[in-house]
């Protein structure tokens, strides 16, 4: 009894270390170094935001926004053709195991990134966030089968954890580099932030070995049936859509959770580049604002859980889009560094929380004995990533169209707003949503 209790242990601390190894991408490459590194080092001829990219004239936040376009459409695509592969063959470990070394590795090849090499950065920007994304959905599936129901909420926030201290910790470190060259034998900045690149590949290719030893081994099926494994994916997403069509919560919901999230994950990716270009801070004030924004989240995050008990969960969803309507209305007459302290403080308050309380609403409205719980949050999932598609598109479509980087906070605004009257006209009377 007791070593099963402590091999039960071993592979939940398996699963957490994941968490650990590869939210160092998310945190270091998409929300503060890589953005501004990436816009400082791809430049035109002349000096200009104006690059040459693939035939095309566009500013360089615009090619960035594209790739991360790109990430998301071809992880929102292949995920149900993948894991429908992995389920059927019994090797979802190998699956994972797939896109963790690859995004690893490419995280690993930004270190030979600068203005010479743009095919090259920008090819493996968009290898490490398809493995970063794409691993994710085979790492969330093992949590029914390492833990109890009852336990659910626990390891999910212990894994939650796990990885906001070890993103935290590495950017700490190269976070250092930058504030600090001279304890580093005077490193300029960009050797410190290709330094920083690095450092994510290995952290997370080294700390991923700890899960893959401790997780659950593959167990191989043998099954010659192509043609089920593998359309089987997009057969179950095509049934969930057509129990969407006729669930008005679901309905209603899944449409106000694109348009917000749609702005939420917008605002979110392409932050560190406005501030940038649009107030030209430098690069240790954004980089240290984001690691404050971390901090800020944890109260963020209760405060959406007090309001969703205290009220209903479409409240606290209604009041935090407020918020965010404001931020974008605000954010658009910002002028200077403090003014965008104020706004980031806001952000980070309301960025955990929305994406929490959203989670859990949806679950309440999965209908009963229609279908299991996984092929639903395979669907949410599949939302999730196509609204980020949109979202990056429309800013990339304002950033080479207008010259006024700031028209894309008013667009998000107006998405909010939207989102909050589908909320508060179709669903502000369902009584399942009183309690979270």
């Amino acid at each position: 009894m007791k070593n099963s209790i402590n091999k039960f242990n071993k592979t939940i601390f398996g699963w957490c270390m994941y968490d650990w190894s590869a939210s160092t991408y998310n945190l270091t490459i998409t929300s503060s170094i890589f953005p501004i590194y990436f816009t400082s080092i791809v430049k035109g001829e002349n000096g200009t935001d104006i690059v040459n990219f693939l035939g095309f004239q566009l500013k360089n936040s615009s090619i960035y926004s594209y790739s991360l376009s790109f990430i998301f459409l071809f992880v929102a695509l292949t995920n149900p053709f993948l894991t429908s592969i992995s389920d059927f063959t019994g090797r979802k470990k190998s699956f994972m195991k797939l896109y963790c070394f690859m995004g690893a590795a490419s995280c690993s090849t930004l270190y030979f990134f600068d203005n010479h090499h743009l095919m090259l950065g920008v090819f493996a920007f968009i290898l490490a966030g398809i493995g970063y994304n794409g691993s994710w959905v085979f790492y969330n599936s093992y949590l029914p089968e390492i833990t109890t129901p009852d336990k659910y909420d626990n390891v999910s926030a212990k894994g939650f954890s796990f990885g906001y201290i070890g993103s935290v910790i590495l950017l700490l470190f190269n976070l250092s580099m930058l504030l600090k060259p001279d304890f580093y034998g005077g490193i300029d900045a960009q050797m410190a932030s290709k330094i920083s690149f690095l450092s994510v590949g290995i952290w997370w290719f080294l700390f991923s070995l700890i899960t893959f030893y401790l997780l659950p081994a593959d167990k191989p099926i043998k099954n010659t049936d192509y043609k089920v494994w593998i359309f089987n994916g997009f057969k179950e997403l095509k049934k969930i859509f057509i129990i969407t069509k006729k669930s008005n919560e679901l309905k209603y919901f899944l449409l106000a959770f694109f348009l917000y999230n749609l702005g939420v994950q917008t605002t979110m990716y392409v932050a560190t580049i406005f501030a940038e270009k649009e107030l030209h801070l430098p690069a240790d004030s954004l980089i240290a604002t984001v690691l404050i924004l971390q901090f800020v989240a944890i109260p963020g995050a209760y405060f959406s859980s007090v309001i969703s008990n205290r009220f209903s969960n479409i409240t606290s969803i209604a009041i935090q889009l407020f918020i965010w309507t404001g931020i974008c209305l605000g954010a658009y007459f910002v002028q200077n560094e403090y003014q965008f302290y104020v706004v980031a403080f806001l952000v980070g308050w309301v960025m955990g929380g929305i994406q929490s309380i959203s989670r859990s609403t949806f679950a309440k409205f999965i209908p009963k004995n229609k279908a299991d719980n996984a092929s639903f949050f395979s669907f949410y999932e599949f939302v999730d990533k196509l609204s980020i598609v949109v979202g990056t598109l429309i800013y990339a479509l304002c950033d080479t169209l207008f010259s006024n980087g700031r028209i894309i906070l008013l667009i998000l605004a107006m998405f909010f707003m939207l989102a909050i009257f589908i909320l508060k006209i179709k669903l502000s009377e369902n009584k399942i949503l009183l309690k979270t």
